[in-house]
């Protein structure tokens, strides 16, 4: 029972988010910050000289740690009144009777949630960023070995010309580095709801204080900085709720993230498929209860379903933005229970498995070469071309010549099974005489400025993201969680 209020219960039972995420969600936090918000707005109201005494203030202060008893509490209240926020001041009162009388003095409801959720998204904005630079720590340093290791580039899923390993792993940092730079700005843009009251008005509280707008001005402020938020980053205009256009900015860049990431998971599970790259799989991992050679890349099709996941409720999001009838419905209150904590908690997890695949990624050297190798002759063509050009050959019989050869090759390849032997063919081309036909098959010549775009790629991407996230690149009880 002492831990039931401690993390957040996902509905889906997603047991791979990490404990500081659930945490973030969790019941304890979202009614502690509640008391927060009363105390802060209780002290407040006392310091400019409204009838809420320092004693009942204090009251309030001696409470703020929700317990077991207290969550029993109110979930009895609750059941008789049928309103969450009301059941928990009710809950407050029986333990501070002192307070009751001015507990949410001048609040509405929103006044409560919209202050607790917007700090909820922030801190989990927070250690989404940090698990995505550690994810593009894990890619650069692997990219960075891997900077040269040529390989065979494969557009439409069909060989297409060389790359490199380290390339390829940048190019996937780099997908993940520009969705990062969106969650900062979605995160260091977030704007506290601020004391509004029932429609954005405030006029309970210009009631409270006789209609002096200067003071109703400065409680929204003290209450914002008691609950640590710069007073410059209150939402101006309101209606009951803090826009809910705002879920969709976080919803979207989260759901944006989770494509990248979802699309880099295929490009391993394909590449798995080629036998090139093997996510890391444990000495007594079973791949199949049917089939005992299976490898299957488990980590990757979690991670995509999740992902799928994250991405689906972007529209969720939209929806409840978009019918929001006037000052407020309460048609978003349900919904949002659950997309907000599930999206993040999916995300969460999705990122700490593909940290832990991205630490271990398993290439087969002589695999990726051989596959490179089974196709390089006739990527090597163009280049042979012009080699007999120089030459002096025509150019036109050249080209010729070698399509020939090289359908043949392409033949027998397909339809018997039989190795790629463009080269030995070529050998016996008169057009080919003196040109370097082995030359021709270092593929090294044919990855243009793939290691030299990894380097960039550390130098003034990575780097950067090392330095702003560094003391939290590593991230702990992945091997235990995946």
């Amino acid at each position: 029972m002492s831990d039931r209020w401690d993390v957040y219960v996902s509905p889906l039972g997603s047991r791979y988010a990490s404990d500081e995420m659930q945490a973030v969600w969790s019941p304890r936090r979202k009614h502690g910050t509640w008391r927060r918000i009363w105390l802060a707005l209780a002290e407040a109201q006392h310091e400019l000289g409204l009838n809420v005494s320092a004693s009942q203030a204090g009251a309030l202060r001696a409470h703020l740690d929700v317990t077991d008893d207290d969550f029993a509490r109110a979930a009895e209240h609750e059941s008789r009144l049928r309103h969450d926020v009301m059941a928990h001041v009710h809950a407050l009162a029986d333990v501070a009777p002192e307070a009751g009388p001015i507990i949410h003095l001048g609040a509405t409801s929103q006044d409560i949630n919209c202050n607790t959720e917007i700090p909820q998204i922030r801190d989990a904005l927070i250690l989404t960023r940090q698990r995505t630079a550690a994810l593009i720590d894990a890619l650069a340093t692997f990219a960075e070995r891997r900077r040269d290791q040529p390989c065979l580039g494969l557009t439409h899923y069909q060989p297409a010309q060389p790359t490199t390993v380290g390339k390829r792993a940048a190019c996937w940092a780099y997908d993940i580095w520009l969705c990062l730079s969106r969650l900062e700005y979605t995160c260091d843009e977030l704007r506290l709801r601020g004391m509004k009251g029932a429609t954005g008005t405030q006029a309970s509280f210009l009631q409270l204080f006789d209609n002096d707008a200067d003071k109703v001005r400065e409680l929204e402020r003290r209450v914002a900085e008691k609950l640590g938020w710069s007073t410059d980053m209150l939402l101006l205009v309101t209606g009951q709720t803090y826009p809910r256009v705002v879920d969709a900015f976080v919803l979207s860049d989260l759901a944006s993230l989770a494509s990248v990431i979802h699309k880099m998971c295929n490009d391993i599970r394909l590449l798995a498929n080629r036998k090139e790259i093997d996510e890391p799989f444990a000495s007594s991992q079973i791949g199949s209860s049917a089939m005992p050679y299976k490898r299957n890349p488990m980590r990757c099709e979690r991670a995509t379903s999740l992902c799928r996941f994250v991405m689906s409720q972007a529209h969720c999001a939209y929806d409840t933005a978009a019918t929001q009838w006037l000052e407020r419905t309460l048609d978003d209150s349900a919904s949002r229970r659950l997309v907000l904590p599930e999206a993040f908690l999916a995300m969460d997890s999705v990122l700490l498995i593909m940290h832990n695949v991205a630490s271990g990624l398993i290439v087969n050297d002589a695999t990726v070469r051989a596959n490179l190798l089974a196709e390089l002759p006739f990527m090597a063509s163009e280049n042979l071309m012009m080699e007999a050009v120089r030459l002096g050959r025509d150019r036109q019989e050249v080209h010729e010549a070698i399509r020939m050869h090289s359908q043949e090759a392409g033949r027998a390849v397909k339809q018997e099974g039989k190795p790629n032997d463009l080269i030995e063919r070529l050998r016996g081309e008169p057009l080919l005489e003196g040109v370097d036909l082995d030359g021709a098959m270092a593929p090294e010549q044919y990855v243009g400025l793939a290691p030299e775009q990894v380097d960039r790629f550390v130098e003034e991407i990575a780097g950067p993201v090392r330095g702003r996230y560094a003391g939290g690149l590593s991230q702990e009880g992945g091997d235990l969680k995946v």
